[in-house]
């Protein structure tokens, strides 16, 4: 047999394959010209093809704001061509909430409009970008293929960036990345928390600077005139209930890594720590933790020797 018919076999043999990987995204109408496609709770895997995000877009006067691009080009690609279903206008502006490759990937199918995002958005993602992209490669296969890390090209000010009739306002905050990105429409209320709010799904913390900075940024949004939640993860809620639900699961958290490093726990013991049964329905809460624990705990360990080093 030739190559080209080898190679003309090998194309044929995989198209059925690739067909199939259709994120089907459906967007749903949530207030006034703001559209949202809710991603799964569940972790990352080959079914969902890291769609676990959700995503939304703003159709304003002027075009269309993105907020979040998905996690793998092929997502952002489905994503220009849900909006075109509903749409005719030009995407004018991405909104970039933080450089997790589940909301950022998806850049690729955006390079020809603004990409913005908090200035240490950007770095992170230079940083940590491509192992994340080969990470998540790992985890849910071909639905990654073509995907490459597009940094944002546009560093966001704090404060109310306008689209029409669309005040958008800015709040930089620090508590899941450290460099994190909250959307409030004034128009609206609609508030797009980015992974600041997570939702009957647990939170994850690999690069959360510190879990009083988190309580505290929820404390912040809270306040804002929202009339509407978008978390990251998690459904869309009208009441205070996922503010409530973050602020009693992060401190207990809190308290459990207080409690453990206080009583000379090891990691083991703490990840194996019941989790209490108002947390029951939020999805990969065990698993979570156990995350979270081998993220965290060995700062709340050396934040506990302090003391006795001081006094030596």
């Amino acid at each position: 047999m030739s190559l080209r018919w080898i190679v003309l076999w090998l194309l044929l043999f995989s198209l059925p394959v690739l067909a199939d990987l259709d994120y089907v995204l459906k967007p749903r109408l949530i207030a006034d010209n703001t559209w949202l496609l809710e991603g799964s709770t569940d972790n990352f895997t080959r079914d969902n093809g890291g769609n676990i995000v959700n995503v939304g877009f703003i159709v304003t006067e002027p075009g269309v704001v993105v907020i979040d691009t998905g996690p793998s080009r092929r997502y952002g690609e489905a994503l220009r061509q849900a909006i075109a279903r509903v749409t005719d206008k030009p995407v004018i502006q991405v909104l970039l909430t933080h450089h997790h490759p589940d909301h950022g990937l998806g850049n690729q199918a955006f390079r020809d409009v603004p990409i913005g995002a908090v200035a240490g958005t950007k770095n992170l993602l230079h940083e940590q970008g491509d192992s994340m992209a080969e990470n998540l490669y790992r985890m849910v296969g071909d639905w990654m293929r073509g995907t490459e890390v597009v940094l944002p090209s546009e560093a966001l000010p704090a404060g109310v960036k306008t689209f029409g009739s669309h005040d958008l306002q800015l709040l930089h905050l620090r508590g899941h990345t450290g460099a994190d990105l909250a959307i409030l429409d004034r128009r609206t209320g609609v508030l797009f928390a980015g992974d600041l709010v997570f939702y009957q799904r647990a939170l994850t913390t690999p690069h959360s600077p510190g879990l009083a900075i988190w309580l505290a940024d929820i404390a912040t949004l809270q306040g804002l005139p929202w009339t509407l939640i978008v978390p990251g993860h998690g459904p869309i809620a009208t009441d205070a209930k996922p503010f409530e639900q973050m602020r009693d699961y992060l401190t207990w958290l809190d308290q459990l890594l207080r409690d453990g490093a206080a009583h000379g726990s090891d990691m083991p013991e703490l990840i194996r720590s019941p989790i209490p049964e108002r947390f029951a329905g939020i999805n990969l809460s065990r698993y979570e933790l156990t995350r979270s624990v081998t993220h965290l705990y060995p700062h709340y360990e050396r934040t506990q020797m302090q003391p006795i080093n001081t006094q030596q």
